[in-house]
C-alpha cells in the first residue's frame, strides 16, 4: 500500500483544520477517545454542530483563538492507501511553517473561500508551491455553502486560478467545490451540486497519481556506515541510506563524494532480503564490490549521470530566524546528513510572494523568500531543483545556537 503525503494551505478561516477534520470524521478515522475530547471542548459552529477543526488544533493558543499557529500532522488510511495529511497555518507571519509542512508533501491542497476567491494568501501558497517544485496542485473552492452552491461562483474562481497557475507555470492543477462544514464533495459526492461531475475530495486522493522524480541521475547519500563487526558478521560493510531518483541496480558502476572514487554496486539489501534493484525513496543497505573509504554524509552517485560538486551556488533561500540573515556570519549547511560551513556572500534578491516581483533588497528577515549566493567551505555534492529537486534541498543552521535559521533550494552553480 503506497503513502501519500500532502498539506492544506489557505488564508485564516479558509477552513483548512475542518476539511481535514471532516475528511477524518466522515471515513471514521477519530478514536473515541478523540470524540470525546471535542464533546469536552464544546467548541461549536454557527448553526450548532461540532467543531470539527479542533481536531487537528493541538496546542491551547489555537483552541483559544480559532486558528492554525503550527504544522499539525494527522494520519488515516483507506483500503487504497495510507495519508500523512499536513495542517499548515494560515497567517503570514508563519509562512516558515508553511514551508516546512510543503518541504515533504507530494501534493498540496489550496483551501479558497468561495465568497472571497483568489486573494494575496492564495498568490503567497501558490507561489510557495511552485518554490518548491510541488508535484501536484489541488484547488478546494470551499464554503460552497454559503454562496448557495453556486456553479457561476466555482467556474469563476476556477477561470481566475487557472490564470495564476499559468503565470506561475503550475501545471498539474486540479478543481473541486466543497462544504467543510456541511460534508459536500469531501468524502461522498454532493447531492446539491449536481452540476459537478467530476470526484469527491476522497475519491481524488484515492485516485490521483504523483508524478515521482524519476531523474536518470540517482543519489544515494550514506546515512550510516554498518560495520556489525561480529565473529559471524566480522567482514560485513554496508552503507544505508535512501535513494533518491530512478533506482539502481547490482551491477551498476558508481562514483563516491568526496573522494571521487569508483566502485561497483556488488548487493542491496533490504531488511535482510536481497533485491535486484532498488527503487526511487527506498531506504536500503548497499554493498560494493571495493573496500572504500566512504563515512556517513558521503554520496553514492550514478557515475554516468553525475552531481554537481562545486563550492559556489546560487539558492532560493526561506529564512525562519527572528534576526536577520547575516553576510558576515558563518553559518552550517546540513544537506542530507553532511554539514558544510559556508558564507552567505550576497543577497540577490528578495521575492514579492504577492506580485511574484524581484525586490532588489539586501536584508533577508523572518518568512522572506530570497535568492543568495554562498561560498562553501568544501565542494558540495548537489543537483538543481530543475534536474533533481529531492537533492537540492539543504537547512542553514546558526552554529552559534544550533538553531536551523532557513531552508534553501539550489538553483544554479555560481
Amino acid at each position: 500500500m503506497n503513502i501519500l503525503k500532502f498539506i492544506t494551505a489557505g488564508s485564516v478561516d479558509d477552513g483548512k483544520s475542518t476539511l481535514i477534520g471532516r475528511l477524518l470524521y466522515d471515513t471514521n478515522s477519530i478514536l473515541d477517545d478523540q470524540l470525546e475530547a471535542i464533546q469536552r471542548a464544546n467548541r461549536k459552529n454557527d448553526d450548532g454542530t461540532v467543531d470539527l477543526a479542533i481536531l487537528t488544533d493541538g496546542l491551547k493558543a489555537e483552541r483559544e483563538q480559532g486558528i492554525t499557529i503550527d504544522v499539525a500532522y494527522k494520519y488515516f488510511q483507506t483500503d487504497r492507501r495510507k495519508y500523512i495529511i499536513a495542517d499548515a497555518p494560515g497567517h503570514i507571519q508563519y509562512t516558515r511553517n508553511m514551508v516546512t509542512g510543503a518541504s515533504n508533501s507530494e501534493l498540496i491542497i489550496i483551501l479558497v473561500d468561495a465568497r472571497k476567491g483568489v486573494i494575496e494568501q492564495t498568490k503567497r501558497h501558490s507561489f510557495i508551491a511552485k518554490l518548491l517544485a510541488m508535484k501536484q496542485v489541488l484547488v478546494c473552492v470551499n464554503k460552497m455553502d454559503m454562496v448557495d452552491y453556486s456553479a457561476a461562483v466555482f467556474e469563476q474562481i476556477k477561470n481566475d486560478y487557472q490564470q495564476l497557475a499559468a503565470n506561475l507555470g503550475l501545471q498539474d492543477v486540479d478543481f473541486i467545490p466543497v462544504s467543510a462544514l456541511k460534508g459536500d464533495n469531501i468524502v461522498h459526492k454532493s447531492e446539491r451540486m449536481l452540476w459537478y461531475s467530476g470526484e469527491s475530495l476522497l475519491d481524488y486522493l484515492e485516485n490521483v497519481e504523483i508524478h515521482e522524480n524519476q531523474a536518470a541521475n540517482w543519489r544515494f547519500p550514506v546515512q550510516w556506515v554498518v560495520r556489525p563487526q561480529t565473529d559471524d558478521l566480522h567482514d560485513y560493510r554496508g552503507y544505508a541510506g535512501r535513494v533518491l531518483g530512478e533506482g539502481l541496480t547490482v551491477g551498476d558502476q558508481v562514483i563516491i563524494y568526496p573522494s571521487e572514487t569508483y566502485s561497483t554496486v556488488k548487493a542491496i539489501e533490504f531488511n535482510g532480503l536481497q533485491l535486484d534493484r532498488a527503487e526511487n525513496g527506498q531506504s536500503v543497505i548497499l554493498h560494493l564490490t571495493d573496500d572504500v573509504d566512504i563515512s556517513r554524509g558521503d554520496t553514492i552517485a550514478n557515475v554516468e549521470k553525475q552531481p554537481k560538486f562545486e563550492r559556489n551556488i546560487q539558492a532560493n533561500v526561506c529564512w525562519f530566524d527572528n534576526k536577520p540573515l547575516d553576510t558576515e556570519q558563518i553559518y552550517l549547511l546540513q544537506s542530507h546528513s553532511k554539514l558544510t560551513k559556508i558564507k552567505i556572500v550576497d543577497v540577490l534578491y528578495k521575492f514579492d510572494i504577492n506580485t511574484q516581483e524581484k525586490v532588489f533588497d539586501e536584508t533577508i528577515k523572518l518568512n522572506d523568500i530570497g535568492r543568495i549566493a554562498i561560498k562553501s567551505a568544501e565542494n558540495l555534492v548537489f543537483d538543481l531543483q530543475a534536474e533533481n529537486a529531492a537533492n537540492s534541498q539543504a537547512i542553514v543552521i546558526d552554529p552559534r545556537t544550533n538553531l536551523t535559521v532557513g531552508a534553501l533550494m539550489i538553483q544554479a552553480v555560481d
